[in-house]
């Protein structure tokens, strides 16, 4: 099986040194390259159900991002064969997306960066070409600084944004060890519970202002101890969205995780 350098790949890095990607403004909110994109409970698009996309770039053209958390049972010696480096490696190749399933794009952690190489966010490369992997795997990369994809997720101008607002996706800053985990399957599940902790967050702030707001400053002893305090109404809010349809309780968990 040979690798093929998919166009969109290797016309990546020059069109981001021509200024090409230039970033789209602030009603953009919080979509950037280096995010996470973490598809809601429920999502109906097979493509994208239980996944955790990176945003490797983001700009007015549009966006592309690689799908971290779906292993495929193909290893890098078979998707690499034309690399002698690469021959004795069982890594497993990653599924990035639903187009140009056959490309090959490639994710390196690293505290340089290598030539070639374009930055996803601090300690995290994007590879497009062939010669910065070969010279990666020639210098014995381990396998949990590497990760090798066939394909990759992109959007339009517009789409992705439309998506977001719609609740289709929950937005995450990247952490590196999450895109090199060495149990990809429950990255999702992990990730999704983040969410709900932002929520928590959420109410967090909303009961800080309402507690040093009152009287001669008294805040309780729960609060010192670090509990989060919710009013009545805010506890039966969240034992509401708990009871209501997946794709519901995701709409409004989206709402409010993207606008704390």
């Amino acid at each position: 099986m040979k690798a093929r350098w998919t166009l969109a790949g290797m016309l990546l890095l020059s069109i981001g040194a021509a200024g090409g990607w230039a970033q789209v403004g602030a009603g953009a909110g919080e979509l950037a390259a280096g995010k996470f994109l973490v598809a809601r409970r429920g999502l109906p698009d097979p493509n994208f159900a239980q996944t955790v996309a990176l945003l490797v770039r983001y700009g007015e053209e549009g966006a592309m991002g690689l799908v971290i958390n779906r292993r495929t049972t193909i290893r890098l010696s078979r998707v690499l064969e034309d690399f002698k480096e690469a021959q004795q490696r069982s890594d497993p190749v990653y599924a990035g997306g639903p187009v140009g399933r056959t490309g090959v794009l490639a994710l390196l952690r690293s505290s340089r960066q290598p030539e070639e190489a374009q930055e996803v966010f601090p300690g995290v490369y994007l590879i497009a070409t062939k010669k910065p992997l070969a010279k990666a795997l020639a210098g014995g990369v381990e396998a949990g600084a590497l990760r090798v994809f066939l394909g990759y997720s992109g959007w339009g101008p517009g789409q992705l944004e439309r998506e977001a607002e719609a609740g289709m996706w929950h937005i995450l800053p990247a952490e590196a060890g999450m895109v090199f985990d060495n149990e990809p399957d429950t990255v999702w599940r992990r990730l999704i519970g983040k969410t709900e902790l932002r929520i928590a967050g959420f109410w967090e702030r909303e009961s800080t202002e309402r507690l040093t707001a009152e009287p001669h400053g008294h805040v309780p002893e729960s609060y010192n101890r670090g509990v989060i305090v919710l009013t009545d109404k805010e506890e039966k809010l969240l034992q509401a969205i708990r009871t209501l349809p997946e794709r519901t309780a995701d709409q409004i968990v989206a709402c409010i995780t993207n606008t704390s």
